[in-house]
């Protein structure tokens, strides 16, 4: 399958906002295409549809965003290595680096923290500042991450910033940044201040009930590294896709009309 190509990058931090026009852009299919972002011998980006697994999951024969790409690169003679993962129902920007000298030196890079990893969400309600620093210890069970306390042995510490980029009806639009990288820690940490993202049934089932949106309302939009051959940092931004926008629409504010 011949992957589309899309999206924008360059060296330099981009805002989320300041994306092409578009005017050419096809969605992909739900869960079944992924499109290229950013590209070189090195690394290539890609835009993972939500629904759509990071990597393979044991015991399934669903199609995830490695094995769809690991398919297009094998044609050239190439491979895809992971180096670092989004969540299945959240959309956005994924990196895998070509070799495996260029996968060590980007996973360094990631268990230090410092990639700029830049999210979109959509939470319940208005937190009460505008901008903020969240901080919470995590202990996994099974599936899920639990709140615990910064004095278990077993706690992993979780951190990000927040700013509200605009307020809607019962809901915020935030834009977030990662200072560290744990499974559904954005999701987690937001409940924790009473603003869980919309959409999210694995950790609020009532969220089911909501009809604007099939999924989680996180879009990875900005991620921000330094290359592994050129030592530059590079910048890849990728659009919301059309189910965000969509949500954002309706839970925009009607304008009021002049007398």
């Amino acid at each position: 399958m011949k992957l589309p190509r899309k999206g924008s990058h360059r060296s330099g931090k981009q805002g989320l906002g300041k994306q092409g026009s578009g005017k050419n852009r096809r969605s992909p299919r739900f869960a079944k295409e992924l499109a290229i972002l950013y590209e070189d011998d090195a690394v290539v980006a890609v835009n993972k549809p939500a629904g759509l697994h990071a990597v393979p999951v044991e015991g399934s024969t669903a199609p995830s965003a490695w094995s769809l790409l690991s398919a297009e690169l094998k044609s050239r003679r190439q491979r895809a290595f992971v180096v670092h993962r989004i969540d299945r129902f959240t959309s956005g920007v994924m990196l895998f680096a070509k070799t495996e000298r260029d996968r060590d030196a980007i996973v360094k890079q990631f268990l230090s923290h410092t990639p700029v990893r830049q999210y979109l969400g959509v939470v319940r309600g208005h937190p009460g500042a505008k901008e903020g620093t969240l901080v919470h210890y995590f202990r996994r069970q099974g599936m899920f991450q639990k709140l615990t306390t910064e004095r278990d042995a077993h706690a992993a510490r979780a951190e990000l910033r927040y700013c509200v980029e605009r307020r809607l009806r019962a809901a915020s639009l935030v834009r977030i940044t990662l200072v560290t990288g744990l499974q559904n820690q954005i999701r987690v940490q937001f409940s924790a201040i009473g603003h869980p993202v919309i959409g999210d049934r694995k950790y609020h089932p009532e969220e089911a009930s909501e009809r604007r949106i099939a999924r989680v309302a996180l879009h990875a939009g900005h991620l921000q590294f330094i290359h592994p051959r050129s030592v530059k940092s590079t910048a890849v931004d990728c659009e919301a896709p059309l189910d965000f926008q969509s949500l954002l629409r309706a839970l925009s504010p009607a304008k009021r009309s002049d007398r």
